[in-house]
């Protein structure tokens, strides 16, 4: 399972990083064999701003619903064109948090995406933003990331961000950030965190470490990784960049 925020598919511009998106299609296209994919992806709100300036004719949530009814479409369109370059077949899945509260829906959930990666679709997951305000207020996807992990019983839930990991507070307090490699203790982990919120998305550090609870008591294991670098993902498996693994 991997979740993408706004910050690395735009490279933290004004627009979605076509580059980026070619990035993630080549990395997927080498570990096929090997690995099966989940994307969850923010992005559709950052992919309607290239297009459109609304005028805000109500409360600034509801613009952002808007756009991101106007954006998600090219966003797909994004993908679908770059991936399938790649030989890779994608799908869109779009969720609410009340889908993971009622059990038929949960079902329905975890049916439909493994009939999807059992035919070689990668499901490409993004909140339903026209109907549910969660993510544009709450985090960035990173939560929803984590739910359908759980859902899924994933092997491995990697939060592709823009840092190399979370940094030790006392580093960050001097100017040097350094990555804290690998938690074991979670409790001693959330007193590291510097609360900040990312540029483009609704996110920040305090988001993933609450992702990455949830992941935990699902005994998945959660890697916050680079995701601005090239071959991120193939990187932190050969250990070639720091990054912060959660066990």
């Amino acid at each position: 399972m991997l979740k993408v925020g706004s910050n690395t598919l735009t490279k933290e511009t004004d627009n979605i990083s076509r580059g980026k998106i070619e990035d993630l299609a080549n990395q997927i296209a080498t570990l096929q064999d090997t690995c099966e994919f989940v994307i969850v992806t923010s992005g559709a709100i950052a992919a309607a701003k290239q297009f459109v300036k609304l005028e805000s004719k109500g409360k600034e949530i509801t613009v952002k619903q808007a756009l991101a009814s106007i954006g998600q479409p090219h966003l797909m369109r994004i993908y679908q064109e770059i991936f399938r370059e790649c030989g890779l077949l994608t799908s869109q899945c779009l969720l609410s948090y009340s889908d993971f509260e009622r059990e038929q829906s949960r079902t329905n959930i975890v049916n439909t995406i493994n009939v999807l990666v059992s035919n070689n679709y990668i499901p490409i997951i993004n909140e339903n933003d026209t109907v549910a305000t969660d993510e544009i207020k709450f985090g960035d996807n990173d939560k929803l990331g984590a739910l359908t992990a759980s859902l899924l019983k994933a092997d491995l839930f990697i939060i592709a961000t823009n840092t190399q990991g979370i940094y030790t507070k006392e580093s960050m307090e001097k100017g040097t950030p350094e990555t804290i490699e690998l938690v074991e203790d979670f409790e001693e982990l959330a007193k590291q965190v510097v609360n900040s919120k990312s540029s483009h998305g609704s996110g920040g550090m305090q988001s993933k470490i609450e992702a990455a609870s949830v992941t935990k008591k699902a005994n998945i294991e959660t890697w916050i990784v680079n995701g601005l670098e090239d071959n991120f993902m193939i990187n932190a498996m050969n250990s070639k960049v720091p990054f912060t693994k959660i066990k």
